[in-house]
């Protein structure tokens, strides 16, 4: 009960800071046309991103989604604080499709009644490499399928990242070190 109260007030500063106010206009955030949430869901390695106060510290970062029977998705954030050895991390947030004709634009709720933006701006058409992003251009999200990516793609996405209005400056590489031994995640539609 006690890590349940003591998570509740740092969920509600993540739910207000994730769905704030904009005061900044930029263009129009890139968006995928069409997104097969059946392949999109699975495990995904973040590889970088513009953190979260919950995340500045995050190590072995995972964002895992399941399609659940009313249509949401059952998310689950899991990473190592401050070290590959640091105390686990878990947050389980849903997501809401809020564009069901491209299924690129979700709400993802962490505390009741927010629901924070949530973008797919870029997708691989293989599902194996994906941007997430907001409007707001506060964070962004570059995640994989697995736990690095060649330098060269993530050049690319970064480049990218900066063609939506973003400052790449901010971005911090999520450190990924994983046992030979430990068992493999989840793929696309699983």
């Amino acid at each position: 009960m006690n890590g349940a109260v003591k998570t509740l007030p740092a969920l509600l500063v993540a739910a207000l800071l994730l769905s704030g106010c904009q005061s900044v206009t930029y263009p129009p955030l890139a968006q995928v046309d069409k997104v097969d949430l059946r392949r999109f869901m699975g495990d995904w390695y973040v590889i970088a991103s513009i953190p979260t106060f919950l995340e500045t510290t995050a190590y072995n970062a995972v964002e895992s989604y399941r399609l659940a029977g009313d249509g949401t998705i059952e998310t689950t954030f899991t990473f190592r604080d401050g070290g590959f050895d640091g105390p686990p991390k878990r947050y389980t947030p849903r997501g809401f499709v809020i564009d069901a004709n491209s299924n690129a634009v979700w709400g993802m709720q962490f505390l009741w009644p927010f629901k924070a933006e949530y973008r797919i701006a870029w997708l691989a058409p293989d599902y194996g490499q994906t941007v997430i992003a907001r409007t707001r251009r506060d964070y962004v999200w570059i995640m994989a399928r697995t736990p690095q990516i060649p330098d060269a793609d993530y050049a690319r996405i970064v480049q990218f990242v900066a063609a939506q209005g973003y400052d790449v400056g901010r971005i911090r590489k999520v450190p990924q070190r994983w046992e030979p031994a430990a068992p493999a995640p989840r793929g696309p539609g699983r």
